[in-house]
């Protein structure tokens, strides 16, 4: 075990992950209802650790040679996220609309789908996990494996703290205002993600 390209992609990956983006704002969201949190973390960081792993295994200069593929996920992934900001935004606009984490809860499957979606098809998952980690792990030759794996280690550490650590902010969130508040948010960051993506 070589623990330096280890803690080069967990470091790596934790920069990457961070960022306050579409899969960040479910998972927090998930974690704040307390609806089916360890299923959403569990295929976030599973999700984050296939990616990972073909990045590593140079998948990331097959996506270069095919526009045509990363065009379809962009624009799929597009449609995908300004529909997803257009009812948030109505959750936030319409207090009737909105589900409190008292409120009614959201299916499994339905869970399960979004998650996928924000995941899979959201283009920049692609660019920054595939592409950029891919080739930086590269560069770590015979311990690129390692840095992957520092890398995945990053993301379960990091969706398990979101989505558990969440329930820390639920008193605040008792109160509808706040809920509109993150609604209202979270539309912001998903239709500014979904614009970005179109243009």
């Amino acid at each position: 075990m070589d623990l330096v390209p280890i803690l080069s992609g967990l470091a790596f990956g934790l920069s990457l992950i961070v960022a306050i983006g579409a899969q960040n704002a479910f998972v927090l969201r998930q974690g704040l209802r307390g609806e089916h949190v360890a299923m959403v973390v569990a295929i976030c960081a599973v999700s984050d650790a296939l990616l990972i792993a073909l990045g590593v295994a140079g998948a990331g200069a097959l996506l270069r040679g095919a526009p045509g593929l990363v065009d379809a996920v962009r624009i799929g992934g597009a449609a995908f996220l300004l529909t997803y900001a257009v009812l948030a935004a109505r959750r936030a606009w319409r207090p009737g609309a909105l589900q409190a984490a008292s409120g009614a809860a959201s299916g499994r499957g339905a869970v399960v789908a979004a998650a996928l979606a924000l995941t899979w098809l959201n283009p920049h998952v692609y660019l920054d996990t595939v592409i950029l980690l891919g080739s930086v792990a590269a560069a770590h030759g015979d311990a690129r494996w390692w840095f992957g794996l520092g890398a995945a280690c990053g993301s379960v550490l990091w969706f398990t703290g979101l989505g558990f650590g969440a329930r820390l902010l639920r008193r605040p969130f008792a109160k509808p205002a706040a809920w509109r508040a993150l609604d209202g948010g979270v539309a912001l960051v998903m239709g500014a993600i979904g614009v970005s993506l179109v243009v």
